[in-house]
């Protein structure tokens, strides 16, 4: 799988997230949100660049042979880094490798431990089960979410 590569979003066109983020199946699994225009879709760019620049985040776009295959990232929310991976569904099988990816990051950034926030519409995820310190429910937003806390190694 070394044909993924980790771009920073200001390096991919707008518009080639539009139909990534405005996918159905990829909805189902988020945060009820508006339908992403050319100009919403600059916007939320934009405050992930500004993510990217705080200290322990990275935000990057997913590139698989020269797709536009997701974006991921280590974010500072609510007093916690975590961690947050889009990926369209016909690059779904990508997800174990960006994971790990993302957990190389997270100790090079040097953090102790991130978590990760999947909607209730998720299944719960035995591998995540197996590796994490904790799992539970949090509501964030108003939605319900299964949390894993992952230390990292």
């Amino acid at each position: 799988m070394s044909a993924i590569e980790y771009l920073k979003l200001s390096e991919v066109n707008p518009n080639d997230f539009i139909p990534l983020l405005n996918s159905q199946k990829i909805r189902e699994h988020l945060i009820e949100h508006d339908l992403f225009n050319a100009g919403t879709v600059k916007d939320w760019i934009n405050s992930k660049i500004i993510i990217d620049t705080t200290q322990g985040c990275k935000i990057r776009a997913i590139i698989y042979k020269n797709q536009l295959a997701g974006w991921c990232g280590i974010q500072y929310e609510n007093g916690k880094y975590e961690i947050a991976i889009v990926i369209g569904d016909k690059f779904w099988g990508l997800g174990k490798n960006v994971f790990q990816e993302m957990m190389c990051w997270a100790k090079e950034l040097g953090h102790d431990e991130v978590f990760i926030h999947l909607l209730h519409t998720r299944p719960e995820y035995k591998f995540l089960q197996k590796i994490s310190i904790n799992v539970y429910e949090t509501e964030l937003l108003g939605s319900k979410f299964t949390t894993y806390q992952l230390a990292v190694k």
